[in-house]
């Protein structure tokens, strides 16, 4: 097999976000229609043996780093020991986890035993009744305890993932970034994206206003990023053990500079969020395909991998976002 994975662009791909269920134990307002969304049958899912089969496939390609997310991936029955096997593959020297916190605090021991060092929490307030509401679950407290327990233990770095909009909490920017100040989090502060059509406009913020805000709190300066060629743009307030990104996939896009592919927990291959295109690898998986074959499929995606999103073009291309709620494709 090829040792690395080049698209039409001469971008490398290294970086695989791995979606290991569409299930979640919340219902998050940008996530999840609030009706008419259908979770995938059961035999639908990868297996975790399958799964675990396309990274070994993938990192002989060039694969090197992954991100379990899904849904909320510490749902999925028998996760622990899937974190376990694939953080025991060789040829992958980087295992991340995506998760909403909810049962971070009574599994952090354990994460941490399987091998898993990087965490990304989502958490939009600071506010336990606006959590609520956001999320439709009263969990604020279970996952800032599970977010204090993940420092404890030792991981790093501790991402909170915040999405900003406008009306919503838009008025606790200078709240959640005083965090790290205290405390050596990253808050990143990721733009809205039309995965749900009601109310978009008005509740999208751009990065460049929220950027504003932060430096009316005081010096920023630049601050080195920890994943390479990841999409956030990283600050820090002088003396602070914490750092503050800013995501902005809408108004300053980091297509030229993107290293990943998606796998939702159906098998679909995705080189692109924002794209309605994927290629089926479950089927091919699971009709007796090889190896060498099923790379051949991942491959050619990838050959074929858009030279930048299109969401701002117009709203054909935001209907075709809007084609499936985020916890289906993988956060």
């Amino acid at each position: 097999m090829p040792q690395k994975l080049v698209d039409g662009f001469e971008r490398r791909v290294d970086y695989l976000r791995l979606s290991v269920t569409d299930r979640c134990n919340l219902r998050c307002t940008y996530c999840l229609p609030a009706e008419g969304f259908r979770f995938l049958p059961h035999e639908d899912v990868l297996r975790y043996e399958e799964l675990l089969r396309l990274v070994h496939i993938a990192s002989g390609l060039g694969i090197s780093k992954v991100r379990v997310t899904g849904g909320e991936p510490l749902v999925r029955k028998g996760i622990l020991g899937f974190l376990e096997r694939l953080c025991a593959l060789t040829e992958i020297r980087d295992v991340s986890l995506t998760t909403n916190g909810v049962l971070l605090e009574s599994l952090a021991e354990e994460l941490w035993a399987v091998g898993v060092r990087r965490l990304n929490v989502s958490l939009d307030t600071l506010q336990p009744a606006k959590y609520a509401a956001i999320t439709g679950v009263d969990a604020f407290w279970k996952v800032w305890q599970g977010l204090c327990a993940a420092l404890d233990r030792g991981f790093s770095p501790v991402k909170i993932n915040v999405v900003t909009m406008r009306g919503v909490n838009d008025d606790e920017i200078e709240a959640l970034a005083d965090i790290t100040r205290s405390y050596p989090f990253h808050v990143r502060f990721i733009e809205l994206m039309p995965f749900q059509p009601e109310g978009y406009e008005e509740r999208y913020l751009s990065a460049d206003v929220v950027m504003e805000r932060l430096c009316a709190m005081g010096t920023l300066v630049p601050a080195r990023s920890e994943n390479g060629n990841g999409p956030a743009r990283y600050y820090q307030f002088l003396d602070a053990p914490g750092k503050i990104g800013l995501i902005s996939p809408m108004s300053h896009h980091f297509c030229p500079s993107c290293n990943r592919l998606r796998i939702t927990a159906e098998g679909g291959l995705r080189t692109c969020l924002f794209s309605d295109r994927h290629v089926d690898l479950r089927g091919p998986l699971r009709c007796g395909c090889s190896d060498e074959e099923i790379a051949a499929l991942i491959l050619e995606a990838v050959r074929k991998k858009p030279q930048r999103h299109h969401v701002n073009d117009g709203p054909v291309f935001q209907r075709k976002c809007q084609s499936r709620p985020m916890t289906a494709i993988g956060g």
